[in-house]
């Protein structure tokens, strides 16, 4: 199962370069190509994303993916779970910073005669 996360990652990277090669994906994601390859594959599935051949300058077959209208409304959904998380991770380490900080404080009260 994938993680929204990475789905988010993905078919943000895609939206952005649909160019984007699947080892460059990887390395944007910072999982192996064959991680890449499977989720690729199950976005495929979900028909949140295309695939469509073409020729580069270079004579190699190339692929560039797409977002469907799925993939695009799926995007915003996932979006929006991802700013609220990120949202609430946020919150948590804001406490916890507050909280170290009058660690600290009551700390540095004890050594300072």
């Amino acid at each position: 199962m994938l993680s929204d996360d990475i789905r988010h990652k993905i078919l943000k990277a895609i939206e952005e370069n649909p160019e984007i090669s699947q080892r460059d994906l990887a390395v944007h994601l910072g999982v192996s190509l064959g991680k890449t390859n499977f989720c690729l594959h199950a976005l495929m599935e979900k028909g949140w994303i295309k695939v469509q051949n073409f020729k580069n300058n270079k004579n190699k077959l190339a692929y560039a993916y797409l977002l469907t209208p799925i993939g695009i409304e799926e995007k915003a959904k996932l979006t929006v779970r991802y700013l609220r998380n990120k949202m609430q991770e946020y919150e948590i380490l804001k406490k916890e910073i507050e909280d170290l900080n009058r660690e600290v404080q009551v700390s540095e009260s004890l050594i300072t005669p």
